[in-house]
């Protein structure tokens, strides 16, 4: 039996799993739009920008655990399409960014909008190709699933010559590859253990391998086993329960210093999924001279990369966790739980005397607080980039493993499409929220179309100081008092909102905050909320003013 080509790549991805596609439509993938439409397994989000549809695949990946298709024509779509690859990328997900080329013909001839696509995915991708022909695509988009999620997961480039794709070919007969299988030797383990029991100050650091293998419920159970706190990677708020008596919360730029302080005093650190990035090692400070660094990580490239590994450990989160409970069974564990309640006695004050004190505007703390407490626990909540992330860092709570998404990259605009897509993935069975500053969210707001369209249920928290924040931080400490291109205009929000059908809050006072997330979360659809603040108020516990060098 023959099938044209693109169907048979659809069916293939189908079958090994894949749920949605985002794309903006492109003349160059008209076959593939088409395959779509006989493959209805696959549901086929059209969005208003290819930016926003590669964020919404980031987004998919990390909430289902496979990749999600996301699709642009040509050089201008691949090129829109690039800051969400880059993100996944970065977040090691799995994505298959599956863009359009000009015909076979018109090749290397000055073509619209002709780009050499495949070297150019190559720099932002695991693996990116252009089959050569129709009969070499579904082999080719097979591989490029594997790529995908073998290993350290990531995205893929698929370049899609326009006339391959309606051309017939032989149905595949490609079964799909079965995960490598890893493990951790008992002896290894043992060795891990005796380093755990023995030191005075241990900590874990969960990080997206946790999410990915899904092992946060074995990870809370070995952390009480041992009684050895639990601090996450950067972005990964969700790795461990925040509400735990044994979590640290997050490593950021936001972590309080009476964390910082426990991390560099640590004689062992166990990193479990962890890549041990800048901000994850807090400016590349933890771990001190003299810790023990036992490092745990799916890729082996990845073990002891920025900083060298007493015991390096190239396992699947889960696996390596389930090993290491095993040994822990026959220790008997010191008792850890009154230095514990010390700290968590100490963090609390902290958080709770941590605001700043300004003439007017919302104290961003109070929004998280809210949220927190009327949110459903199960409500996911997307992050921007920007300094309102340090109280979501501190403030924010996330109990369950897939109810926060962050772009680890720092990449602007994240927040509003990912949102969407978790409505999209949850069905709207509880409101997603997106939190963004006011320079990130009019960056993707547009995707709010595609919420209204079909009908989601989307809330748009806007921490709106009118400034670039983090960049305005940055100048007054490295040129203080020469403001230059940081200053932004936002429109009417409440207006915005409604134009997409929805409904805006404007809140100006503490007081107000509580209100306007409960009439958001009462009124299922489309909610923006404009929270005002004081740009003086840059980030927890940080006066703009005391960090200027003037």
């Amino acid at each position: 039996m023959v099938i044209r080509s693109s169907l048979a790549a659809t069916r293939l991805l189908r079958d090994r799993g894949v749920k949605y596609a985002f794309g903006v439509p492109g003349e160059s993938f008209l076959g593939l739009l088409d395959a779509l439409y006989e493959t209805p397994e696959i549901e086929l989000v059209t969005c208003r920008h290819e930016g926003g549809a590669a964020f919404m695949a980031d987004a998919a990946a990390k909430l289902i655990g496979q990749p999600s298709i996301c699709m642009g024509t040509r050089g201008v779509g691949t090129a829109n399409l690039a800051i969400g690859i880059h993100t996944a990328y970065q977040d090691s997900t799995p994505m298959l960014a599956m863009v359009g080329q000009v015909e076979t013909p018109f090749r290397h001839r000055e073509a619209l909008q002709e780009v050499e696509l495949a070297p150019f995915l190559g720099e932002i991708t695991k693996w990116s190709v252009e089959p050569p022909s129709a009969s070499e695509l579904p082999r080719l988009v097979s591989e490029a699933y594997r790529m995908s999620m073998s290993g350290r997961p990531g995205p893929v480039g698929i370049v899609l010559r326009g006339d391959i794709l309606d051309e017939e070919v032989p149905e595949p007969d490609l079964p799909s590859t079965a995960p490598i299988e890893t493990a951790v030797a008992a002896d290894v383990a043992g060795q891990v253990i005796d380093l755990l029991k023995n030191a005075k100050q241990p900590v874990i650091i969960a990080g997206g391998g946790v999410l990915r293998a899904g092992a946060v419920a074995p990870l809370v159970a070995f952390a009480e086993q041992t009684g050895i706190p639990v601090a996450t990677a950067f972005r990964r708020l969700d790795a461990f329960p925040t509400d735990h008596p044994l979590s640290l919360g997050s490593l950021s730029f936001g972590t309080p210093a009476v964390v910082r302080e426990r991390m560099a005093t640590a004689d062992v650190i166990l990193a479990i999924g962890a890549r041990l990035n800048e901000t994850t090692t807090l400016g590349y400070t933890v771990p001190t001279p003299g810790t023990t660094l036992i490092h745990v990580d799916i890729d082996p490239e990845t073990v002891g990369k920025t900083y060298p590994a007493a015991i390096g450990i190239a396992a699947d989160a889960r696996v390596a966790i389930a090993t290491l409970a095993n040994a822990a069974q026959t220790v008997s564990w010191p008792d850890r739980s009154a230095e514990q309640q010390e700290l968590k006695a100490k963090l609390t004050a902290v958080l709770d005397a941590s605001s700043v004190s300004t003439a007017h505007g919302v104290d961003p703390a109070v929004v998280m607080r809210e949220l927190s407490r009327q949110l459903p626990d199960r409500s996911v909540l997307t992050s921007d980039a920007g300094n309102f992330w340090t109280w979501t860092q501190r403030y924010g709570s996330f109990t369950h493993p897939g109810t926060f998404l962050g772009p680890v990259s720092g990449a602007m605009g994240y927040a509003v499409p990912s949102a969407v897509d978790a409505a999209i993935v949850n069905d709207s069975a509880f409101p997603s929220v997106s939190l963004s500053g006011d320079g990130g969210f009019l960056m993707t707001a547009n995707e709010l179309a595609t919420a209204a369209q079909r009908k989601l249920n989307v809330i748009c928290v806007v921490f709106d100081n009118g400034i670039y924040g983090t960049i305005r931080a940055h100048q007054e400490r490295e040129f203080p008092g020469r403001v230059s291109g940081t200053d932004i205009w936002t429109p009417d929000l409440v207006k915005y909102a409604e134009a997409f059908g929805g409904q805006g809050f404007r809140v100006e006072r503490n007081d107000q905050a509580a209100d306007a997330i409960a009439a958001a979360i009462a009124n299922p659809g489309i909610s923006v909320i404009d929270v005002v603040v004081d740009p003086e108020n840059i980030s927890a516990g940080t006066a703009m003013s005391s960090i200027s060098k003037r």
